[in-house]
């Protein structure tokens, strides 16, 4: 039952990022999508260091396993997020390349 778990998270996570950028920038004007991508990717890069950080703390023993797991499990679910978001990018850049003008 972890799994729901994150993927509720990891929407949650990204419908917070599409509001902070859409309403910085306007009510008529939709977020830019290269900064989304930029703070999903600083998102991730955050929770990864994170994860690190609980790893380092818990083989201290400063800190519990639960919280290392989550961490981790939060770290995991970034780094899908935000492959699986490459992955289609290359694949619409592709669709576009083998467009006829």
């Amino acid at each position: 039952m972890v799994a729901p778990l994150i993927a509720v998270k990891a929407y949650a996570a990204a419908q917070e990022i599409g509001q902070g950028l859409a309403g910085a920038a306007g009510p008529t004007a939709g977020p830019n999508f290269g900064q989304m991508v930029n703070q999903a990717m600083n998102s991730a890069v955050s929770d990864s260091r994170a994860a690190e950080t609980q790893m380092t703390a818990q083989m201290q023993g400063k800190s519990n396993l639960i919280d290392v797991v989550d961490a981790i499990s939060s770290a995991q679910t970034s780094l899908s997020t935000m492959i699986a978001v490459r992955n289609q990018m290359i694949q619409s850049y592709q669709q576009i390349m083998n467009m006829q003008i």
